[in-house]
């Protein structure tokens, strides 16, 4: 079950897709936007990174740092930043420990196969290090106007 607003947001470290570690509670007093998102480079997951970079200056405006997590590798993360020119951090959660701690990593199926793999869920997370907001199941063309507003508020 994915973690409820007003909850402490749980500190974690993951490699970016440079390689270079990025923790959660280096980034205290300012508000951070943390998508889950299930594999880099395929079609949801394209339209909604891509919303992110093409909204970039209203993140910016807001103050906001936007990190995406997938339990891609360093490698496949890097790819899919540089060739979408993303501008912004995807970290590798390759063991999907993160997902777990967030409640995001969940059993799916698809053509009658079950697997399990990140719920494409969004956190606002305060600059205090709390989550206001919780966004489950999130449409990828809808995401960034969900999440401005969420920041606005």
């Amino acid at each position: 079950m994915a973690i409820e607003p007003g909850t402490q947001a749980p500190d974690f470290t993951l490699p970016d897709q440079h390689g270079e570690p990025v923790s959660l509670s280096a980034l205290r007093g300012k508000p951070v936007v943390l998508y889950f998102y299930p594999k880099a480079d395929t079609p949801g997951c394209t339209t909604q990174a891509c919303g992110v970079r093409d909204h970039g200056a209203d993140y910016a405006r807001l103050g906001a740092v936007v990190l995406g997590v997938s339990p891609d590798p360093v490698s496949k993360i890097a790819k899919f930043a540089g060739k979408y020119d993303l501008g912004f951090t995807l970290l590798a959660d390759e063991d999907h420990a993160v997902a777990e701690a967030y409640g995001v990593w969940v059993e799916k199926s698809m053509y009658g196969r079950t697997y399990h793999g990140n719920e494409r869920t969004t956190f606002v997370i305060d600059a205090a290090g709390k989550i206001s907001h919780s966004f489950r199941k999130v449409k990828p063309a809808a995401h960034d106007a969900t999440v401005l507003e969420a920041l606005a508020e």
